[in-house]
């Protein structure tokens, strides 16, 4: 493989340039922020860009404009970041991968060639906030004075079921979800409506109505 790298971090790059070599990749290019990843990503046309999510100029962009100019390069996302936000973003993106990077660097040259055979790569504790999220991939949309909020199909019916009095409980069961499930959407919503949290909730809905 062809691999450009882009991460911030020295030490994180040397990391991976060691493992990818180690298993006979080219390693094409190195940047420290999502520009520099775009022009270099342009300039050699590797078989994957390997791109960390937070790096200066947001890895998300540059996955998207790569995706975008380069259809025969893979992204992948390198991150520590196991965020929903994150992951689903990438994807929107085109990105192709989404691996951690607490992940046994030994796995990575298998994971990306998997990649270019066209298996998913997204780690198994996300998994299943990825289907969850394509379960209910339909969008709301809410105003919230001058702006206008797009909320998953989950995050706009636990919203509601809060809006009505409902617990956390009562959510799960009503929705067939966990607990846990339930407050991961409430806590996005939350984020999307610049709450800190239930009782702020509440009072923006209530104004709604």
């Amino acid at each position: 493989m062809r691999v450009l790298i882009a991460d911030d971090h020295p030490s994180t790059r040397a990391g991976v340039r060691e493992a990818l070599e180690g298993a006979g990749s080219t390693i094409v290019a190195e940047a420290e922020d999502a520009p520099s990843a775009v022009t270099l990503a342009l300039q050699h046309e590797p078989d994957v860009c390997l791109l960390d999510v937070h790096m200066p100029g947001g890895g998300i962009a540059a996955a998207s404009e790569i995706t975008t100019k380069l259809y025969g390069t893979a992204v992948v996302m390198l991150t520590v970041s196991n965020a929903d936000t994150d992951l689903f973003a990438a994807i929107r993106a085109g990105a192709s991968g989404y691996l951690l990077k607490d992940m046994d660097p030994d796995r990575l040259p298998s994971a990306l060639e998997g990649i270019l055979s066209g298996e998913a790569a997204v780690p198994r504790s996300l998994v299943a906030r990825l289907v969850e999220e394509f379960r209910g991939s339909g969008h709301r949309r809410l105003s919230v004075g001058a702006r206008t909020v797009e909320f998953t199909e989950r995050e706009w019916e636990v919203l509601m079921r809060l809006r009505d009095g409902f617990t956390t409980q009562q959510m799960a069961e009503q929705l067939f979800l966990s607990p846990v499930t339930v407050r991961r959407h409430l806590s996005s919503a939350f984020k999307k409506l610049r709450v800190p949290d239930r009782q702020a909730a509440l009072r923006l809905l209530n104004e709604q109505r």
